[in-house]
């Protein structure tokens, strides 16, 4: 019997090599494109997302390289192996890629209005013109949305408001900030924001067999940072809300 059991063990450690033989090996370095967003991802490495991203990936031996580029032109690196993933996605956004179980942060969504204009919730958005920055594609992620119109950059989002060209501008926290700080500061007090929605925010890593083992290991990595609540120093840092409270991915 003890030589079956030994036969048995070999074979148990044979089909295990087997199996590590054909396990993907992890890169050394994963290379992530985004939009230079303020103070979340600045193109010289800085950031609320760059630092959360480098504790994600360096500790397990992968250096984080930073590209910074508009929105679709990170899109489109990906898509043609240029790039790793792209940061900033909403879930399932582009059938091109694909998509940790864990988003790595949240989107604060908030519509930038004249102060005349009635509150927005998302039950009433239909009652109302909207706006949004070309590529976000909110219509897909919100409620109830009716008549929208796309634009091409932010700047000029408060004359269209107050012309009426739109009732509300759509964009994350960060953004409509920025296109509020347009306004002369005697002018402030004509516009208001207004939070609507809460948006997880992904990595969308490219169809290669490089994207399939950086997204196993950032799933893998975010287990083990929101178990042991390690994020929670990087986001009370940059003073932003912690987006994990519930501990388990959406």
């Amino acid at each position: 019997m003890r030589g079956w059991r030994v036969v048995l063990m070999l074979l148990v450690l044979v089909a295990c090599g087997v199996r590590a033989s054909e396990t993907i090996e992890v890169p050394k370095q994963v290379r992530l494109a985004s939009e230079r967003w303020e103070d979340y991802t600045n193109a010289d490495g800085t950031g609320i997302a760059w630092d959360i991203l480098r504790k994600v990936f360096e500790p397990a031996g992968v250096r984080v390289a930073v590209l910074s580029v508009p929105y679709s032109r990170a899109i489109g690196l990906v898509k043609r192996g240029e790039a790793d993933a792209w940061v900033g996605s909403y879930h399932e956004e582009s059938s091109d890629n694909i998509y940790p179980r864990w988003n790595f942060d949240t989107d604060h969504i908030y519509a930038l209005s004249l102060t005349s204009k009635p509150v927005p919730t998302p039950e009433n958005l239909s009652q109302f013109k909207l706006s949004w920055v070309r590529g976000y594609d909110y219509q897909h992620y919100l409620p109830n949305v009716g008549e929208y119109r796309e634009v091409q950059r932010r700047e000029g989002i408060l004359k269209m408001l107050e012309r009426g060209r739109v009732d509300f501008y759509i964009d994350a926290q960060t953004e409509v900030d920025y296109v509020l700080d347009q306004a002369k500061e005697s002018e402030r007090d004509k516009f208001r924001t207004t939070h609507i929605a809460e948006l997880p925010l992904y990595l969308a890593f490219g169809k290669t067999e490089k994207g399939r083992a950086l997204k196993a290991l950032f799933d893998q990595r975010m287990d083990k940072l929101v178990a042991s609540g390690e994020l929670r120093a990087i986001f009370a840092h940059w003073e932003q809300p912690y987006p994990f409270e519930q501990g388990k991915a959406p």
